[in-house]
C-alpha cells in the first residue's frame, strides 16, 4: 500500500493532524473534547485495512477503548460546570480529567489496549500512534493536573514499560512497551515545562522513526526474523547505534533529554523517582540489546536464496540517521553551554 500517494489516506492524514491543532488551541474543555473526537474519527480509516484481519480487529478496540476515555472526559467536564458553578477544581475531578487523557495517550495503568492494538497496525500506523497520537493527551494534561496523582502513574509507566517488554518476542509489542516506558519519562518533561517536553518528543520521535523505517524496510515483525535475516555489518551497526539510542546510553542523544530531566529531579530532592527512572533504564537497555544481539553475536543461517534489497538511497539516509544519533551529544554541547 503506498501510503503518501493514496488520496483517501492524504485527507484523514490531514485530519489527523487538524484535528491535534484544533483541540491545543481550543479555549473550552469542550473545544478540545471535540478536536480529539475528530482525531478518533480520522485515524480509525487510517489504520483500517479490509484485506487484514488483525488491523480491523485493531481498529475496532482502539475505537473502544478511544470511547471509553472520551465519554470519561465528557462526563468530567459536565460534572465540573454542573456541580462547580464557580469553577474551582477539587483533587477528585483533576484526577478524574487525568484518568480519561491517560487513557487516551495508552499511560499505565490504563495501557492494556496499547501492546494489542500496535500488534495489529503497520510500522507507519504504529509510528504516528506512538508520537503524533500523544501529543493532544499531553497538551490537555499540563492544563490542569493532580501532582501527586501523575508522580505515581509516571512510576507506574516506567515500571511496567521496562518489565513488560522483558517476555515479548514480537518487535512491535516491544516498541509498544518502550513507548509506554517513555512516556514516563514525557509525563515528567511536561510537569517540569513545556519546552523540555517539546524538546523530548522530537527526540524521541527522531529515534522511534529510525526504528519504524527500518523495521519496515526489512519487512521484520519479530526478533528471530532479525536472527535469519542476512543483512550485512553497517545495517547491523546501525541498528545497535538507533537502540542504544533509544534506550539512553550517554554518548547518543537519545540521552540528552533523559539527563536534563534527571537533572532536574535530583535538583527537586526526588531521589527515589530518580532511583527508578535510573534503574528501569537497565532494564530497558537489556531488551535492546538482547534484540540486537540476535542480530549480532550468533552465527546465523546465511540463506543463499535471501537478499535484502534496500535501495541505496535509503540506505544513505538511515547512515545520515544513525550518525546525527552518535554525534548529538557533541552538537548538543554547542547549542546549550
Amino acid at each position: 500500500m503506498i501510503f503518501f500517494f493514496n488520496s483517501n489516506k492524504m485527507f484523514f492524514m490531514f485530519i489527523l493532524m487538524f484535528s491535534t491543532l484544533i483541540s491545543i488551541s481550543s479555549n473550552s474543555w469542550f473545544g478540545c473534547w471535540i478536536g480529539l473526537e475528530i482525531n478518533l474519527l480520522s485515524f480509525i480509516p487510517l489504520i483500517s485495512n479490509s484485506n487484514n484481519l488483525l488491523s480491523t480487529e485493531a481498529s475496532m478496540k482502539y475505537f473502544l477503548t478511544q470511547s471509553i476515555a472520551s465519554i470519561n472526559f465528557l462526563f468530567t467536564i459536565l460534572i465540573k460546570m454542573i456541580l462547580m458553578k464557580n469553577f474551582e477544581m477539587n483533587n477528585l475531578i483533576a484526577i478524574m480529567l487525568n484518568s480519561a487523557l491517560l487513557m487516551k495517550m495508552g499511560s499505565a495503568p490504563f495501557h492494556f489496549w496499547f501492546p494489542n492494538i500496535i500488534e495489529g497496525l503497520s510500522w507507519l500506523n504504529s509510528f504516528i500512534l506512538m508520537t503524533w497520537q500523544k501529543i493532544t493527551p499531553m497538551i490537555l494534561l499540563s492544563y490542569y493536573f493532580n501532582m501527586n496523582y501523575l508522580f505515581i502513574i509516571v512510576m507506574m509507566n516506567v515500571i511496567i514499560g521496562a518489565i513488560g517488554g522483558l517476555n515479548q518476542t514480537s518487535l512491535q509489542k516491544l516498541m509498544a512497551f518502550s513507548s509506554i516506558n517513555n512516556l514516563g519519562w514525557m509525563i515528567t518533561a511536561i510537569m517540569i515545562s513545556e519546552t523540555l517536553w517539546f524538546f523530548y518528543l522530537i527526540t524521541y520521535s527522531f529515534m522511534i522513526s529510525i526504528m519504524c523505517f527500518m523495521f519496515y524496510n526489512f519487512n521484520v515483525y519479530f526478533i528471530n526474523q532479525l536472527f535469519i535475516n542476512n543483512m550485512n555489518s553497517f545495517i547491523k551497526i546501525n541498528f545497535l547505534i538507533n537502540f542504544l539510542s533509544l534506550g539512553g546510553l550517554p554518548p547518543f542523544i537519545g540521552f540528552f533529554p533523559k539527563w536534563i530531566i534527571i537533572n532536574f529531579l535530583i535538583n527537586n530532592n526526588l531521589y527515589f523517582l530518580t532511583f527508578i527512572f535510573i534503574m528501569m533504564s537497565l532494564i530497558m537497555l537489556f531488551f535492546y540489546i538482547r534484540i540486537i544481539y540476535s542480530a549480532f553475536m550468533f552465527n546465523y543461517l546465511k540463506m543463499k536464496w535471501f537478499k535484502i534489497f534496500i535501495k541505496n538511497n535509503y540506505f544513505m539516509l538511515i547512515n545520515f540517521f544513525s550518525f546525527i544519533s552518535i554525534s548529538g551529544m557533541i552538537l548538543s554541547t554547542f547549542f546549550f553551554y
